[in-house]
């Protein structure tokens, strides 16, 4: 392999497997995946309190919808790449005939597509995992007392664990998603080692921008810190 293919495998490995890492330490600071927790918590602690859960299971239905329909997608993917990736010569022929892919042998071709087949493995079982979380926190839901003579201190550890098996669950789905991102980074590698490394800055820096400087973003760190000020009154 090239030098300067091995250099931005690396970078790409790096950036995608100590992402979660960067993100902690942006966290310091406050990131959207730190700041929905709160929220998530606040509303795992009002879904105890209230007499009907059946909107509470309704969102969480359309989440784990969500994640079911990517997890679908996901698998559809890695057909598509394990095809071409087994496809043998016929595969590395027709995409070594288009000018602007960059793959020299065919070593170098079934590299490329492992690593993207690798990086879509890895999203699915994120994906999976969110989905069984999600199915522990219904149960958490269903299980919750209702009624005025259930225990407030009871009730309240209820919506303790459902807020953090949601979060959980969640924080999966959102590294199954970010997966896709660094799917098509690692797709840039067809196109040449620089095209990956710019794909692989932007990816990140995109993901990094949308966590903390993106308007969904700020306003939900507003709202974070007035849960977090009605917390301490």
């Amino acid at each position: 392999m090239p030098l300067v293919d091995l250099a931005a495998l690396v970078f790409f490995a790096a950036c995608w497997l100590f992402y979660e890492q960067l993100l902690r330490l942006l966290s310091r600071n406050a990131v959207l995946n730190t700041d929905m927790t709160v929220v998530r918590a606040a509303w795992m602690r009002e879904m105890a309190r209230r007499e009907s859960r059946f909107m509470d299971g309704q969102l969480l239905g359309h989440a784990l919808n969500s994640a079911s329909f990517f997890a679908s997608s996901n698998l559809l993917l890695i057909a598509a790449a394990a095809g071409v990736l087994f496809g043998g010569e016929r595969s590395f022929a027709s995409l070594s005939s288009l000018q602007v892919i960059q793959t020299s042998t065919r070593m170098m071709f079934e590299l490329q597509m492992a690593v993207i087949l690798v990086v879509l493995a890895r999203s699915l079982l994120d994906f999976i995992w969110s989905i069984r979380q999600m199915n522990y926190c219904l149960t958490i839901f269903g299980a919750t007392p209702e009624g005025e003579d259930a225990d407030p201190a009871m009730t309240a550890a209820f919506g303790e664990a459902g807020g953090e098996v949601l979060n959980q669950s969640l924080s999966s789905f959102n590294a199954g998603v970010r997966g896709y991102y660094f799917a098509l980074a690692a797709a840039a590698w067809m196109f040449g080692p620089i095209a990956m490394t710019l794909a692989t800055v932007g990816a990140v820096s995109l993901l990094v921008w949308r966590q903390r400087g993106s308007p969904s973003a700020k306003a939900i760190r507003k709202l974070r810190a007035r849960l977090e000020s009605q917390g301490l009154d």
